[in-house]
């Protein structure tokens, strides 16, 4: 499944694989939102509340879409957050894996806080 990122100054895409997660979010879709910002990363709220996956990590790769069950909001880590150790990408919790971006994650940096933002199905 792909889905497509908009927010005034971008867009990016993402693929995602098959999880109970992946799958919540596609029956919601398309949604509008309103970014946060948290270090170098954005995330926003969704309608969809999933429980953590058994594969849940917090520290993930630039460029991962996850699913912050926390905050039923999905996460988009680009570079450090305040409490990342170095470089990493570290999220407030373990998070849902839901795929990558297919785009340089540094494209996020241009999403200011209370930006709206909208996710869509890229159609197949």
């Amino acid at each position: 499944m792909q889905i497509r990122f908009i927010w005034p100054a971008g867009t990016a895409t993402a693929t995602l694989g098959s999880t109970p997660t992946t799958e919540a979010l596609r029956a919601a879709l398309p949604i509008q939102s309103t970014a946060n910002t948290w270090g170098q990363e954005v995330y926003f709220r969704t309608p969809v509340s999933r429980p953590v996956e058994p594969d849940a990590r917090q520290v993930v790769d630039p460029g991962t879409v996850a699913f912050w069950t926390d905050g039923d909001s999905i996460a988009l880590p680009f570079g450090p957050t305040p409490i990342s150790r170095g470089d990493e990408c570290r999220l407030a919790s373990p998070c849902n894996l839901l795929g990558t971006l297919d785009t340089d994650p540094r494209t996020l940096a241009t999403v200011r806080d209370g930006d709206p933002i909208r996710v869509e199905l890229v159609a197949d």
